[in-house]
């Protein structure tokens, strides 16, 4: 079972591909608030409501001073049209190897429907603007966790309004 990461813990560095191809490195980002999502896969009922709620309170997270990570193990081709698909606005990332979400502690053990089984374990980390995980959630739900996440890290309002 991979280690899941802690408040004050240093967020392990990636560089991973968007859906057009571009890279992105975590410790690029150094100076900025990150939020890093773990999902299951692109196109499915649940990563698309979280996805979705994600692009709409965006505008909002970004004026808070948040940038905002996607990570699934889909190909960038499928997170392409995911995002075209569903007019998603945030940038998406692929762990085709699951390297980062095992590093993150976002693959591994779960249960699924009464059984264990190995997979992605939808996760979301905050992480400050010196690279250290502010706060991490493990196993949230798809639907409603957006408006949580804002409610816990203390945002004002709901942007879906």
């Amino acid at each position: 079972m991979s280690e899941r990461l802690a408040p004050g813990d240093t967020a392990p560095d990636f560089t991973l591909s968007t859906d057009t191809g571009e890279s992105v490195t975590l410790s690029d980002l150094r100076g900025e608030k990150v939020i890093v999502y773990f999902y299951p896969a692109a196109m499915t009922p649940g990563c698309t409501k979280q996805a979705c709620d994600f692009s709409e309170s965006l505008d909002s997270l970004k004026g808070d001073g948040y940038t905002v990570l996607g990570i699934s193990p889909d190909k960038p081709e499928k997170l392409a049209k995911f995002r075209d698909k569903e007019h998603l606005t945030l940038t998406l990332l692929s762990d085709p190897d699951k390297q980062v979400m095992t590093q993150w502690g976002a693959f591994g053990e779960k249960k699924l429907y009464g059984k264990t089984v190995q997979g992605v374990i939808r996760s979301t980390v905050v992480v400050d603007e010196d690279g250290k995980v502010e706060n991490a959630w493990y196993n949230v739900k798809a639907t409603g966790h957006v408006a949580k996440l804002r409610k816990d890290l203390g945002l004002q309002g709901d942007l879906t309004a």
